[in-house]
């Protein structure tokens, strides 16, 4: 049986340690997540934060259908959409120090190519960078970025070949 269908049901009976497992689980990733969409760090981790609370005050109504790591990047991309409708500004491309200092001591070239290949992702129209991320970073099959953006699988296909010919071009000229 499904570890995370057993979380949600020991979860839903009000188990605290299921919550922390969960917790756990899943919050490096949608951090990341949250990280990609949104460069102050802190932001970034209230979003991730604010994404758990959203999906434990809706366990009540949650039925487990599939992954619920899809689920919790649906809420997660819609907190994101949110803090910028909110904040009524495109997301700012960010310089990349914070990512390269992030980064565990490696080559000046690995660093210089991690910050130019970030850059050209936000350069990237909305739809295609969110493809972009979920199916790179996150590593997500095609078929659950089409079930988490809630779009056709053709679609997601097209967006990410798009996404690679725009990432060539704009790399062609860095």
């Amino acid at each position: 049986m499904d570890t995370d269908f057993l979380l949600v049901m020991k979860m839903k009976q009000g188990d605290e340690e299921a919550f922390d497992k969960f917790v756990r689980k899943y919050y490096g990733e949608i951090l990341k997540y949250c990280r990609y969409h949104c460069f102050d760090t802190e932001y970034a981790m209230d979003l991730a934060q604010e994404t758990f609370l959203h999906f434990f005050t809706s366990l009540s109504e949650y039925h487990y259908k599939g992954k619920t790591k899809n689920y919790l990047y649906t809420i997660a991309g819609n907190l994101c959409k949110n803090y910028y409708k909110k904040k009524k500004e495109a997301p700012m491309e960010g310089d990349g120090l914070e990512t390269a200092a992030a980064l565990p001591a490696n080559p000046l070239d690995t660093v210089v190519e991690h910050v130019a290949v970030e850059a050209a992702i936000n350069r990237l129209p909305e739809e295609f960078k969110e493809v972009v991320i979920l199916y790179y970073f996150q590593e997500l099959k095609l078929l659950e970025i089409a079930n988490v953006l809630k779009i056709g699988l053709p679609l997601v296909k097209y967006r990410l070949g798009q996404a690679r010919k725009r990432l060539k071009q704009i790399l062609e000229h860095v």
